[in-house]
């Protein structure tokens, strides 16, 4: 493994169409078995993110597409193209009511209607893929993953790269203690979903086949504006995206999270950008503190930094000449630094103690195929709400910590609250707009 590094082209290829594994067995009583033992599934989103996370789910031989939902019916020929006969719907509420025979489902769709979609879903005793962040609140987050628990139901947040040989090999590499205890984490993105503009004072025409008021779904009614919102631009808006933050630290901190077996945090603390009225900031500079791990000193200080912020150059003295990866963690342990550039590699520092070490070699696998195999029956899913969801929680608070800043929040995680800042409690929920409320949220 030392010398097999992996190239982000190759482990984006892998993601979007890997084999299938697993030998067939009998479904889960909980699932609708046909004959033929194939997974019936219906995708919420029918392009982007949606289409490749059908096209990744479709390398199982027991994956049938039924039908997709999609408020944009001119993003559907596509779909419709690949897999011929798939039932369109441009109401995703009229799609579980009417499809029955449904075994599981895909929710990849703008972030604000993740929850409200899979715990529909779930209520109608679907398995489900969802797409990270896998709320938008954490107050969702914490409904989806009791929820999933509860119902038994097999579920995956979608961080693909959970499953890679790249991020096992991190987890098992500091879970072997090979840099010691940790004591501290930097972790960065070079991506930048936010806008410091205010929204244009504008109101254009809704395209003809795009049902705007289903877009906007739970969130509160507002004018068109073309450009602004769909289809790309929502990531950066306060009441439909989580910004670079929501949508890269479930990623990045997903190893981070997983190889220390971190609980909640303790604190919170944001001193970076503020979003503005309408949408997040661009550059973040967030501070963690969590209580003692197996894998950490007395208390782990975790660094996120966004935009055009990174780590200090005392720390990145830390990495030597290896270059700094436009994302990715630092690991700062009591016998050594791992560097672990995003999707690529582990390195661990310095070059001269560790030049004999072998890397574990844990292996990877598919984590579609991983999803469509435990709706079957057949193993378990590496990334269920049971974990996702508190990985979840736990990004969410650093977004909404960018409210607040240069204050350090004190976090009850059992109560769901911040205790030190009652007004930043207002933002761990939030109210769906009338009509479109969803029971256990």
């Amino acid at each position: 493994m030392a010398d097999s590094r992996v190239s982000r082209r190759f482990a984006m290829k892998q993601m979007a169409a890997a084999a299938a594994f697993c030998a067939p067995s009998a479904f889960r009583s909980h699932a609708f078995a046909a004959p033929s033992e194939t997974v019936l599934h219906a995708s919420f989103g029918a392009s982007g993110m949606a289409l490749a996370d059908i096209q990744s789910l479709s390398a199982s031989k027991h994956f049938k597409l039924v039908a997709v939902a999609d408020v944009d019916l001119s993003r559907t020929g596509e779909v419709q193209k690949l897999f011929p006969g798939v039932k369109v719907y441009q109401d995703w509420r009229e799609l579980l009511d009417k499809e029955k025979s449904l075994n599981s489902v895909n929710v990849s769709t703008p972030d604000h209607m993740h929850a409200p979609i899979t715990m529909s879903a779930m209520e109608r005793g679907l398995h489900v893929y969802t797409q990270k962040p896998l709320t938008q609140t954490i107050y969702e987050a914490r409904r989806l993953t009791e929820a999933a628990r509860d119902k038994k139901l097999v579920t995956q947040m979608g961080i693909q790269i959970h499953s890679h040989e790249v991020h096992r090999t991190v987890v098992a590499t500091i879970q072997a203690g090979a840099i010691g205890k940790v004591k501290e984490v930097h972790s960065w993105s070079g991506k930048d979903w936010g806008d410091r503009n205010p929204r244009p004072a504008r109101q254009d025409s809704v395209p003809a086949q795009l049902n705007w008021d289903a877009w906007l779904g739970v969130a509160t009614t507002r004018s068109f504006i073309e450009g602004y919102y769909h289809p790309g631009e929502w990531r950066k808006r306060l009441d439909f995206g989580t910004g670079t933050f929501g949508d890269m630290g479930c990623h990045i901190l997903d190893p981070v999270y997983a190889s220390l077996a971190l609980t909640a945090p303790k604190s919170v603390r944001s001193d970076g950008d503020a979003p503005n009225s309408d949408s997040w900031g661009l550059d973040n500079r967030v501070r963690y503190v969590f209580p003692k791990s197996p894998h950490t000193t007395d208390e782990l200080t975790l660094h996120w930094y966004n935009g055009a912020q990174r780590p200090s150059e005392e720390v990145k003295s830390l990495i030597g000449k290896h270059a700094m990866s436009d994302q990715g963690s630092i690991y700062i342990g009591s016998e050594g630094v791992l560097y672990s550039p995003y999707i690529d590699a582990p390195i661990l520092l310095p070059d001269d103690k560790f030049k004999e070490y072998k890397l574990p070699n844990p292996g990877g696998n598919d984590h579609y195929v991983q999803f469509i195999e435990a709706c079957r029956g057949n193993g378990e899913t590496s990334a269920p709400f049971a974990y996702s969801g508190p990985l979840t929680e736990t990004v969410l608070l650093g977004c909404l910590s960018t409210r607040f800043p240069k204050t350090t929040l004190e976090w009850d995680a059992a109560g769901l609250k911040v205790t030190n800042v009652p007004e930043a409690n207002a933002f761990v929920r939030k109210s769906y707009r009338s009509g479109w409320e969803v029971p256990g949220l």
